[in-house]
């Protein structure tokens, strides 16, 4: 019978990652909420990487971008990723992951500012969707939209990042995007061991019930990080659940706008210490940077300090 693993603070054998760290991933902005939501919101290069910062000193080993014009309105220009890598390193070492999430099947920007900016990891969306948004009180929808990521889609973003030795992120949405990445392991434009990120309580994708999230990690190939995004209310349940069966955690103004208590953040770093002290509180304890590399197999990068780390 398999040995199940133990939380003892103590790695098995030293070719073994210790299950006791947990990497913490602040998602700074995304790109539907606005500050007429919450006025935290970040837009311009300088206050993303502000709330990068917030983010690290709070424990955040990793922050997932997207870019944004001054206005707010979302933008892949390869200029903007770079002024905002260049203004994170200014002031910490957090592993940058860059969004590449577009609803156009022409992903030439991306791709670009992937070889160009070179971030450690970049998101992949791995399947199609609906993806709604639906108001019980007004009983109608705040956006009905379908998600197209075919797999020339993925392939072609999967093909810039090895080009740039960028790690992708698997963010599976439903349990198909999950059993749907051994043909690209098959192909070898994925390359074990894999990186996922379950994504849960988004209408048209998986609910938000620990069965759900259990079965996701049942389907991933042996030997894979994960970790779980929870969307809106659900987001500090999901968390809980991931920290119990030894995953990795995401929060952000991108997911979700609001403290355990109900009052909405002022900044990401607000968030990252709830999701801090929740690592702490079940017996784990928040990665490094530098352990956050080794973990999800990165490359590393050029920034000043990058082996420390503020979750020490």
């Amino acid at each position: 019978m398999r040995e199940k693993p133990t939380f003892t603070g103590e790695p098995r054998d030293r070719n073994e990652r210790d299950p006791d760290i947990c990497v913490v991933t602040c998602a700074l902005s995304g790109v539907l909420a606005s500050r007429k939501q919450c006025p935290a919101i970040p837009y311009t290069p300088v206050e993303i990487a502000e709330e990068a910062r917030r983010a690290y000193e709070a424990g955040a080993a990793a922050v997932h971008i997207h870019a944004r014009n001054d206005d707010g309105s979302p933008t892949f220009s390869p200029a903007v990723f770079a002024s905002i890598k260049e203004e994170v390193r200014r002031r910490c070492p957090v592993i940058l992951n860059f969004s590449t999430g577009t609803l156009l099947e022409d992903v030439s920007e991306q791709c670009a500012y992937i070889r160009e900016s070179r971030p450690e990891i970049a998101a992949l969306n791995m399947g199609t969707m609906n993806y709604s948004k639906y108001s019980r009180a007004r009983k109608s929808f705040d956006f009905d939209m379908v998600f197209p990521n075919t797999y020339a889609k993925i392939g072609e973003l999967l093909s810039a990042m090895n080009q740039a030795g960028v790690k992708p992120e698997l963010e599976c949405f439903d349990t198909g995007h999950t059993q749907g990445v051994w043909p690209l392991v098959d192909m070898g434009l994925l390359k074990p061991p894999l990186q996922f990120s379950f994504i849960v309580n988004v209408l048209g994708g998986i609910p938000a019930h620990v069965e759900s999230l259990q079965l996701q990690t049942k389907i991933m190939p042996a030997g894979s990080e994960w970790e779980v995004i929870g969307i809106s209310h659900g987001q500090w349940r999901m968390l809980a659940a991931a920290l119990v069966l030894g995953g990795n955690v995401r929060c952000g103004l991108e997911d979700h706008f609001y403290l355990p208590n109900g009052e909405m953040a002022r900044s990401n770093g607000e968030l990252c210490e709830v999701a801090v002290r929740m690592v702490r509180d079940v017996g784990r304890r928040p990665a490094t940077v530098e352990e956050a590399r080794q973990i999800l197999g990165l490359r590393g990068d050029d920034a000043p300090g990058a082996a420390g780390g503020a979750a020490s």
